[in-house]
């Protein structure tokens, strides 16, 4: 039987933590119809997308080293489709590309991208960025991506979501019929149709994998984001941990706490800035179409909507305070709680806990 690798490499926010979820919910029920998703130790792809772009990722590099091996040897003892799916794959650059290729030689190669308008793209990378210990402010983001060589992108924002060059990158080789753009719909979109656009892309019945999934990659508001921002620097000053930092603040404080806050008021692109990502929306479609490779959606959904005419504009690097204090005592009572539920620190720890606060204060 021919197996037919699908390497799905991002874009990030494009829905994958709910594709990658609930591909590994419905292995069993997939393998079945000889569709496979590959798992070892690890719960996702994310170790070996590591190994292959060769980023050190919070100190992660030297604990991936060898996965993505792994997981070729892993795709190789299955016949019919297998998938491969990580959203940091867009980043490699044309050597790591080829060495991905190498090590898949003797399989049918397919090459599935999903992106989403820029309007969107751009506040959620950037409040994702936060999440992930940054502290930049919105406007600083922004013009980098503006002023950042598109072409051949070093900065990261343009080297996982600009579609022609991750394309041309990832697609070496590789005939127009196996290349694959998935479009994330527009806001209001029914909530399967991204899914089915997925399945669509990797050829097989959505019935197949019948296992919803719950999990998804919140994003945060203005207030929130402003918060983690001064938080991230007082944290570094403390010299928390990167791994302790995933497990209280990304996981407990955003994912568990501000991302479910009612009524959060999301990042949203200045209207001056809406021409410019309509004009490399324009160049994007015709691209595509000139490349003819496959769409799995509508092409017009990588056009950004621009907001009402009239409509207030809120500048994510000043939200309202009153806010900000809400989302702090949110964060503080889910710490609280967090703490009253964890063994009593030794005095050593709190002698260091007191030093930290206190040079934190300046004293």
């Amino acid at each position: 039987m021919t197996r037919r690798v699908y390497l799905h490499v991002g874009a990030p926010k494009t829905g994958t933590t709910y594709l990658q979820d609930r591909l590994a919910l419905n292995r069993t029920a997939l393998g079945r119809h000889d569709v496979h998703y590959p798992l070892g130790l690890q719960a996702s792809h994310f170790k070996a997308a590591i190994d292959l772009i060769d980023e050190p990722w919070a100190g992660q590099r030297d604990a991936s080293r060898g996965e993505w091996q792994k997981l070729a040897d892993r795709v190789r003892k299955h016949d019919g489709t297998v998938i491969v799916s990580h959203e940091i794959l867009a980043a490699a650059r044309p050597a790591q590309v080829r060495h991905a290729m190498d090590t898949l030689s003797g399989a049918e190669v397919h090459l599935v991208y999903s992106a989403r308008d820029l309007a969107r793209q751009i506040p959620a990378e950037w409040q994702e960025g936060v999440k992930h210990r940054r502290s930049r402010s919105f406007a600083k983001f922004l013009h980098q991506i503006q002023t950042a060589n598109r072409a051949k992108p070093n900065l990261w924002f343009w080297r996982v979501q600009g579609l022609t060059d991750v394309l041309t990158r990832w697609s070496e080789g590789l005939p127009p019929s196996r290349i694959h753009l998935v479009t994330v719909p527009q806001s209001g979109a029914p909530r399967d149709l991204l899914w089915n656009r997925y399945c669509d892309a990797f050829g097989f019945d959505p019935a197949w994998a019948p296992e919803e999934s719950g999990r998804a990659n919140a994003s945060v508001g203005t207030a929130e984001a402003a918060l983690l921002r001064k938080l991230n620097r007082r944290l570094k000053e403390a010299g928390l941990s990167s791994e302790d930092y995933s497990t209280l603040v990304r996981q407990l404080v955003v994912h568990d706490t501000l991302a479910h806050r009612k009524q959060m008021k999301l990042a949203t692109l200045p209207p001056l800035a809406y021409p410019w990502v309509q004009g490399i929306a324009d160049e994007w479609i015709e691209w595509v179409q000139g490349a003819g490779i496959q769409v799995h959606g509508d092409l017009e959904d990588l056009r950004p909507v621009p907001p009402p005419e009239g409509a207030r504009w809120r500048n994510p690097d000043r939200p309202n305070r009153g806010q900000m204090v809400d989302a702090a005592l949110d964060a503080l009572v889910a710490m609280t709680l967090e703490a009253a539920h964890r063994p009593n620190p030794d005095e050593q720890v709190t002698a260091k806990i007191g030093r930290v606060a206190r040079r934190l204060r300046g004293q």
